[in-house]
């Protein structure tokens, strides 16, 4: 099944929207820099493989865009160490 994940920008999160549950990934942008700060799935779509989807969708998001990533969410974070494709999208910071 595929998911649509869309960025509200007024709200500062990715949002997967399923039947009127809306899983989110709130950020802070500066400047092509996000900062993911914290996802959230209902609690009764959790382990059904929606987190990740988010996940996938907002880099997907990002690459398109030519953003980079600062991992603050521990979920997002431990996607992208298990996902080397997506390490590129990884801030350097200095």
């Amino acid at each position: 099944m595929a998911h649509h994940v869309t960025d509200n920008s007024s709200r500062e999160r990715f949002e997967l929207n399923l039947n009127g549950a809306v899983a989110y990934l709130d950020y802070q942008r500066d400047g092509n820099v996000l900062t993911l700060l914290y996802a959230h799935v209902p609690t009764d779509l959790r382990a059904s493989g929606i987190g990740s989807a988010l996940v996938q969708g907002a880099l997907a998001i990002m690459r398109a865009r030519g953003e980079k990533v600062i991992a603050r969410c521990s979920f997002v974070a431990v996607h992208i160490a298990r996902h080397p494709d997506e390490q590129d999208l990884l801030a350097h910071l200095s």
